[in-house]
């Protein structure tokens, strides 16, 4: 820097920065007399004494160079303090009485010796995150543009080389993207959503902000505006971008937050939704985990719901907090010292059983998510064949995958078996057939195998009375599921109704309790309504909407409890 500095002051044509500054001769008197008052602590300087000390003329000859002072900002090498419109507008008598100041451009000019942007090598992609670090540079240069459009017009030498240096980037990324064989999360996301170019601007631009935590005022609809627009006009179209109907916000990819001013008036603060957020800032997850389930016999289930969801008896939802709390530091610690547990992971073996629809999967895959660990579900029938030898070594297959995965996965699954009434029955002890033979085989090799197990098992059955003592003996808790109680239900309609619709006025959700439904048919319903309700003019909930429906589906599916209807 130092070397650099002395070849400007000494003999400015030999100096590397010289080309690069791109000035006239009068404009590099000028640079040299304000970076010398700077090696001297002085950064502002009013225009009028600048051009009386450097050029020695009267105040009528002085006003002419005002315009070297106006060309050197169009470039970005000097600032001034007092401009509130662009360069090209200013009056020269306002430049003249203003004070200007060296810019960070040239100041970093004078240390590098070159202003180029570092480009990125034109090298296939190794993971999504190098990516994004490309993309988040682009989005750099269009928050750079916009800074530098509130004062200079679009014909500004530093705007172009800015937009030079946006269309290298640009070349890079789509080089690499062509060259690239993985997947890459947020690339497909913009494809699969169609996003066009100004809508992938916004949506990068806050995901930058959720990686770097940067600059909080780039969730303003403003500063968006900003990064999308080249004038006023171009806002006023661009708005409609970030309204209630725009893609963005209508399929669900962003939300906002009204935010109130200290001077009155609001703006929009925006924020990429949760789901997407975590499906792409952490794709990394799913993908292994995708992976490693690949070609087992379990199904991956990605839990949503918390046990604030589900609605439960009193004392049935006391039994799995008790369950939870084997996770609670204090409890652990006792449990460990008193020679009960081991180690530090959670042990369950649990049986869930009742009606159908009362909540019993729901519940499961409410409390994996609390545990925060996947969720491998089996259909029990996967288990039962009909060719000899089969069902024995599915069960096998099912306990030696269940550890491989847990092994690959440094945590143990919760492992759900549905519907599994016909696997836990009562084996047959008196004379039988070969076939219940190799069905007792089966069981005797699950009895040995659950006698093993050390993680978090949930069986399913919706009658506990056929289930064989052996296995009864081997669960650690045994949770009854009921129909809700009328108090219940009030909840759950509550729980359930759509959110932002409109109802009727005095609207009355215990007329829709006193209908003795489980938490599915309730769910069910609901469903079936909306889908009646929206297709109407005027899409208005009544309660005898729902009455209706309720009497339909118990004519059709209540009393058999199946679930037909409409599904989402």
């Amino acid at each position: 820097m130092i070397k650099n500095i002395k070849e400007f002051l000494t003999n400015p044509k030999s100096s590397v920065i010289y080309e690069v500054l791109g000035v006239k001769e009068r404009e590099i008197q000028i640079l040299q007399y304000m970076l010398n008052k700077y090696l001297e602590g002085i950064e502002d300087i009013k225009v009028k004494n600048l051009i009386k000390d450097i050029f020695n003329v009267d105040k009528l000859e002085a006003l002419e160079y005002t315009q070297n002072i106006k060309h050197l900002i169009d470039e970005g090498w000097i600032v001034s303090d007092s401009f509130g419109v662009k360069v090209p507008d200013l009056n020269i008598l306002e430049l003249y009485n203003a004070s200007v100041s060296l810019s960070v451009s040239f100041l970093k000019l004078l240390e590098k010796g070159s202003l180029d942007l570092m480009i990125p090598e034109k090298r296939p992609y190794n993971d999504h995150l190098e990516y994004l670090q490309d993309q988040f540079l682009r989005i750099e240069i269009y928050e750079q543009l916009a800074n530098l459009k509130t004062n200079y017009s679009n014909e500004s030498a530093s705007i172009k080389r800015l937009q030079s240096k946006l269309k290298l980037i640009e070349n890079t990324i789509k080089e690499r993207i062509n060259k690239t064989k993985i997947d890459l999360p947020v690339l497909n996301f913009i494809k699969e959503n169609e996003l066009n170019e100004k809508e992938e601007i916004i949506f990068l631009a806050l995901l930058k902000e959720e990686y770097t935590s940067a600059h909080e005022n780039t969730r303003e609809m403003n500063h968006l505006l900003n990064l999308i627009s080249n004038d006023e006009i171009d806002r006023i179209k661009n708005r409609s971008l970030l309204d209630d109907n725009s893609k963005l916000l209508n399929e669900g990819i962003l939300e906002y937050d009204e935010i109130f001013g200290a001077f009155g008036g609001y703006t929009k603060i925006y924020f990429i939704n949760e789901e997407v957020l975590n499906e792409l800032i952490h794709p990394r997850k799913k993908h292994k985990l995708e992976h490693i389930i690949k070609d087992t016999i379990f199904d991956l289930v990605e839990p949503k719901t918390t046990l604030k969801d589900v609605v439960l008896p009193k004392s049935t939802m006391e039994m799995i907090n008790r369950i939870l709390k084997q996770t609670d530091k204090k409890v652990l610690n006792l449990l460990k010292k008193w020679n009960i547990k081991s180690n530090s992971d959670i042990e369950a073996k649990i049986i869930f059983y009742g009606p159908p629809g009362t909540g019993k999967t729901l519940t499961a895959y409410s409390i994996a998510n609390e545990l925060n660990k996947p969720l491998l579900s089996l259909d029990s029938s996967k288990i039962l064949s009909m060719y000899v030898g089969e069902s024995e070594k599915n069960v096998r297959r099912m306990f030696d995958e269940y550890y491989e995965i847990a092994e690959k996965l440094k945590t143990k699954p919760v492992l759900l078996l549905n519907e599994a009434d016909q696997f836990l029955s009562t084996r047959t002890t008196a004379s039988f057939s070969s076939a219940d033979k190799m069905h007792n085989q089966m069981q005797n090799i699950f009895l040995e195998q659950l006698e093993k197990f050390d993680g978090v098992l949930i069986a399913t059955t919706n009658l506990l009375e056929t289930l064989d003592i052996a296995f009864s003996r081997r669960f650690d808790y045994k949770i009854k599921f009921e129909k809700p109680s009328f108090k219940d239900r009030i909840k759950l309609w509550n729980l359930k109704l759509p959110k932002n619709a409109d109802f009727e006025e005095d609207f009355d959700i215990k007329k829709l309790a006193k209908y003795e439904l489980t938490p599915a048919q309730i769910e069910m319903v609901i469903k079936n309504t909306a889908l009646k309700v929206a297709l109407r003019k005027n899409p208005v909930f009544k309660v005898k909407d729902f009455i209706e429906t309720i009497e339909k589906e118990k004519q059709n599916a209540f009393d058999s409890e199946k679930e037909l209807g409409f599904k989402f």
